[in-house]
């Protein structure tokens, strides 16, 4: 394949998945409420979005959701790995299957399996409800990122350390840490991505009492696409955006 067919190919590619959202993008800076027409350019819509105390707090709630549900999931997946790439026991291989099997379901099956587990155990659907299904969500996607970093591992600066007189907390705390810490952070970013972006799940597993954005957008786009959503839409793909563009950062390797 010649270099120019390579190059229209990848535009192509490149133009189908990301057209829409440019597009959608250039509408929030149409002044135009009622058609597709533009007839300028504005910030209005940003600003009505800002003076939305409804909106204002839909999106503190996600948030706050994204936040907590990132850095608990981080904290079970880090150990989660850990466990699974240092020590041998019963069940290892379930767990480690188990967790690929999580983060291929279908979200709709995650939501419905956990709405019928917290009605179960008579819980109700509101923040605590939300935040433990995002954790599940997010956990498989931390342990299969630490645990990538982990097996890239050198086992020979682990076993100088020990020979050297440093005990297990000294390994973990000098060596196994620094060296896991940007998978760490790449998945928190991950899961605070993930917790944000969130619908299906978030629809199954909180309460009229507790909305977040992603369901505060479902529910105007019903109603009929208004160029507030796409101003809210922008400002999500920048905040995603960002996280992924730091969680690629963080993966890299260095030279």
């Amino acid at each position: 394949m010649s270099r120019s067919l390579k190059i229209a190919y990848a535009t192509l590619v490149y133009l189908f998945l990301y057209l829409p959202l440019v597009v959608m993008v250039v509408y929030s800076f149409n002044a135009s409420r009622f058609s597709m027409q533009w007839k300028g350019f504005t910030l209005h819509w940003y600003d009505t979005l800002i003076h939305d105390a409804s909106l204002i707090q839909a999106a503190l709630h996600s948030l706050a959701i994204a936040a907590v549900s990132a850095t608990v999931a981080c904290f079970i997946g880090t150990v989660t790995a850990l466990a699974i790439h240092r020590w041998r026991f019963v069940g290892r291989k379930v767990i480690h299957a188990v967790l690929f099997v999580m983060m291929m379901s279908p979200d709709i099956v995650i939501g419905i399996s956990l709405l019928v587990l917290f009605m179960t155990l008579s819980l109700p659907l509101g923040f605590w409800t939300l935040l433990m299904a995002h954790v599940t969500l997010c956990v498989p996607f931390v342990a299969i990122t630490v645990h990538g970093r982990l097996q890239g591992f050198d086992p020979h600066v682990v076993e100088a350390a020990r020979d050297l007189g440093a005990g297990e907390y000294e390994v973990w705390r000098h060596i196994v840490l620094p060296m896991t810490m940007p998978a760490v952070l790449a998945g928190w970013f991950m899961s605070f991505t993930l917790s944000l972006d969130d619908v299906i799940i978030a629809f199954f597993t909180t309460g009229p009492t507790f909305e977040v954005l992603p369901l505060r957008i479902y529910s105007m786009v019903r109603l009929g696409l208004k160029p507030e959503i796409n101003a809210l839409c922008a400002a999500m793909i920048l905040i995603t955006a960002v996280a992924v563009v730091t969680t690629q950062g963080l993966l890299k390797e260095r030279k």
